[in-house]
């Protein structure tokens, strides 16, 4: 499973990776492989305002449907409709080319709630048992 170091993860299995006021938000590799191959993505509209925890979409794979947490306040200011039309892309490269939004974030200090690269692993490690 990579957890990569510089990124910043939720305990509902999204990563954050800080790019100044904005924040681009994906499902870590651990989802993406508990979840299976994925068949579909439910994004939001540009322009939604999130709210921490917010659900703000779905992942439909060929096991399940989950939903995807935010895990910052912010707006929608872009969207993944690359990843949305080739969901395989959240397989191959959940860290790269699989993003799903980017918010530009309103309250930054959300970001202290979050989980190391190294907090995560043992988070994800303890809650697969």
């Amino acid at each position: 499973m990579a957890t990569p170091e510089g990124l910043l993860y939720s305990k509902t299995h999204e990563w954050v990776r800080v790019l100044g006021d904005v924040a681009e938000i994906g499902i870590t590799d651990h989802a993406q492989g508990e979840l299976g191959d994925v068949v579909y993505l439910d994004l939001p509209e540009v322009g939604r305002l999130l709210a921490y925890d917010d659900i703000f979409g779905a992942v439909e794979s060929v096991k399940a449907v989950s939903d995807l947490y935010s895990p910052l306040s912010g707006d929608v200011i872009e969207v993944n409709t690359e990843a949305a039309s080739a969901t395989d892309l959240v397989n191959s490269d959940p860290y790269g080319q699989g993003w799903m939004v980017r918010l530009r974030m309103t309250r930054p200090e959300e970001l202290q709630q979050l989980l190391t690269a190294e907090q995560y692993a043992a988070f994800a490690a303890e809650s697969a048992h």
